[in-house]
C-alpha cells in the first residue's frame, strides 16, 4: 500500500540528519547538541533493524535503515573524536541520567504495552520508545542554554515534524484498512508530546524572524 505520509516522513528524518551534519560542519563546534541523544538514536536503530542482514524488503527498506545508522555513527563521530568539532562538546550541560531513565523506562513500556514477548517484536517496541524518549536529553540540554543556534532549533524542528507525519501515516493506514499498532501510535504521541513546547517556540520564533529563546 502507498503511503506518501510515511515518505514524507522518512525524508524529513534524512533532512534531520543533514542538518545536524551541517550545523557542525558549518558552525566547526557542536555546541548545544547533545551526545547522549545521538548515543540513543544509535541504540534505536542497531535494535530495530537487526534483521537488517536476515532478509530483504526493498532497495528502498534497505537503503534507509543503511542511511540512518550510517548517518548516527557519522555525527556520533564528530562529536566525540572528530577534532575541532569534539573540543567544543559540552559534557557539563549534556548531564541528563539517560541510563537511568530513558534505557530502564523503554523497557518497562514496551514490557507493559506490547504483548508479544518473542525476542524480535520485544525488541522492535523496545527500539519504538527508545526513539519516543531519545530527545529528552536534547531538549533538557536546550532548556539550560536558553537560546538557541538557528540550525540546531531546525534540526530538532524537523524530527517533531518527521514525527508527526508518522502519526498522520498511521491514521491514513487506519482509514484504509482499519489495522493499527498501538505500540508505534502511543510511542508516537508520547514522542510528539515531547516535542510540543520545543515546537511551540520554534513556530513563533519562525514568525518573528529571531532567534529561538526556550521558555521565555
Amino acid at each position: 500500500m502507498f503511503n506518501p505520509f510515511r515518505y514524507i516522513a522518512d525524508f524529513l528524518h534524512l533532512v534531520s540528519f543533514l542538518i545536524l551534519i551541517l550545523k557542525i560542519r558549518k558552525t566547526r563546534n557542536c555546541l548545544g547538541l547533545s551526545f547522549r541523544t545521538q548515543e540513543i538514536y544509535l541504540a534505536v536503530f542497531c535494535v530495530r533493524y537487526i534483521d537488517l542482514f536476515m532478509y530483504f524488503v526493498s532497495v528502498y527498506n534497505t537503503s534507509m535503515k543503511l542511511l540512518y545508522i550510517s548517518s548516527t555513527v557519522f555525527i556520533i563521530y564528530l562529536m566525540k573524536f572528530k577534532k575541532p568539532y569534539c573540543l567544543s562538546y559540552d559534557s557539563a550541560s549534556d548531564d541528563f541520567p539517560h541510563y537511568k531513565f530513558i534505557y530502564t523506562g523503554a523497557a518497562v513500556l514496551a514490557l507493559l504495552v506490547h504483548t508479544d514477548l518473542a525476542p524480535f517484536e520485544l525488541g522492535w517496541s523496545y527500539s519504538i520508545w527508545l526513539e519516543a524518549l531519545a530527545i529528552i536529553p536534547q531538549l533538557h540540554m536546550l532548556q539550560k542554554i536558553k537560546d538557541v543556534e538557528n540550525i540546531t532549533s531546525n534540526y530538532v524542528g524537523a524530527l517533531g515534524v518527521y514525527r508527526f507525519f508518522y502519526i498522520v501515516s498511521w491514521i491514513y493506514k487506519y482509514s484504509l484498512t482499519g489495522d493499527v499498532c498501538w505500540t508505534s501510535l502511543l510511542g508516537g504521541i508520547v514522542q510528539t508530546v515531547l516535542y510540543a513546547d520545543f515546537l511551540y517556540y520554534y513556530i513563533i520564533s519562525l514568525k518573528s524572524g529571531k532567534g529561538l529563546s526556550l521558555g521565555v
